[in-house]
Order: C-alpha cells, then structure tokens, then sequence
C-alpha cells in the first residue's frame, strides 16, 4: 500500500511484499541470520541446506531466498528449473569469498590423491570441484566414513576443520579460510561474561576459533544450537 501523508511517500513494505508474492506465487525463505522483519514475512525460516530443501519441496513458481549469494546458488542447484531471486546481490559471504574457485582449482590440482570434502558455505564454482558437501552437522560423519589410508582436504573453513580433525581423529590438509564474523568473538570478553553470569551456559558454531570452542559448553550447527537452547 503506498500513501501520501503530507506530501510524503510512504510505503506499506511488508503489504507489498505480500502482494508481490501472491501475484508471482513465490515462497520467502529467510535465513536465521535475517532480521526479525524479515523472518516475520517468510514462509520459511532456517540454515542454508534446510531452506534449499524447503525450496525443493514447495509448489512455488518462485524461490525468493533472504540469504547470502551462495545459499541462493545452492537453492538453485537444488531447483534448477524455477527461478531464484536474491533481494540482495551483493549479499556476500567472507568465508566463501575466502576461498576463490581459480585457487581452489590449484589447491586441488597440488594434492591429486586427496579426497576434496568441502563445507556448504562455499560458492557454486567450489562446489562443483569438490568430492563431497557436508554441513557442519553431517561432517564429522563423513569424514568418519572415508577409509583412514585415503587423505582428505578439507575447505574452506579452518576452524571447522581443526575442531573436525580433533574429533574424528584425522590429519586433514586445511584451507586456510574463515568467517570474520566468528572470528570477532573475544575469549577476554567471553570469560569477563561468564565470570558476570557464572549459571550460564556458552554455545558455539564450530566456525569459532579454538579457544572460544574450548570454553563452550556445547557445539553445535546453527539448527542445533537452538535446539539446544529449547532443550537445556
């Protein structure tokens, strides 16, 4: 609904977007990292592998995906023949930056005996020279299931491929990528924190650097952090 409230536009954005997504018969997935706005109008809220799902499973003639630029790609991936619409296209990720294809495409070509299992929050071009995708909740799974003789590389995340070696046991070749974003987090602040509210509980994403991991009481994928934050 757009009005003119003296002499000035003013819009009706969540109206419009409705509208919109009626006369496109589109479906809104909003990922958890979006505003509360955002989730509020979205048909489905989740991490980037549970919406490409959702995606996959709807009758939508349109994916409309609130995420960042690799999420829509892996939607698209998953639902080649439907149109997805990125509200934002210069939506980025730092991790996925990190980790260019042409260089991938060298990182591999170096280590022609390892096996390439690479984390979802890649780019389209890195996936597709890649062995194997995992999430962050199915990792350790399947690097548990490659025989122990056959080596791995395992990208672009560090952090979770440190906290993944430490786990399963395996000497993994890492590429040498993070997420800026979990690595901001402060253990100084963390512990100033935990000394102020000594009952509470600290989670972290395997993203986290080590010493951050290592004072949490639980990690998990962004899906199981706030299952855990139900459950506890």
């Amino acid at each position: 609904m757009i009005s003119i409230i003296n002499n000035e536009v003013k819009i009706d954005y969540r109206e419009e977007v409705l509208k919109l997504k009626k006369e496109l018969n589109a479906v809104i997935l909003a990922h958890y990292y979006q505003e509360s706005e955002i989730q509020d109008l979205a048909d489905f809220v989740g991490d980037s592998l549970e919406l490409a799902r959702r995606a996959k499973s709807t009758d939508a003639d349109v994916i409309v995906f609130a995420g960042v630029h690799f999420m829509a790609e892996t939607a698209k991936i998953l639902n080649p023949h439907k149109p997805v619409l990125l509200p934002d296209l210069e939506a980025g990720c730092s991790l996925a930056d990190s980790c260019p294809a042409p260089l991938f495409k060298l990182f591999r070509e170096k280590h022609p005996n390892h096996i390439a299992i690479t984390y979802i929050n890649c780019t389209a071009a890195v996936k597709a020279l890649s062995d194997i995708i995992c999430t962050s909740s199915n990792a350790e799974k399947i690097i548990s299931q490659i025989p122990k003789e056959q080596p791995i590389l395992f990208s672009p995340d560090r952090n979770l491929g440190r906290y993944l070696a430490k786990k399963t046991g395996r000497d993994m070749y890492l590429w040498d990528g993070t997420c800026i974003v979990h690595e901001t987090f402060s253990e100084r602040k963390i512990i100033d924190l935990q000394t102020e509210n000594p009952q509470a509980k600290l989670i972290a994403h395997p993203e986290c650097e080590e010493v951050i991991l290592n004072r949490a009481d639980y990690i998990g994928s962004t899906s199981k952090l706030l299952q855990f934050t139900q459950e506890d």
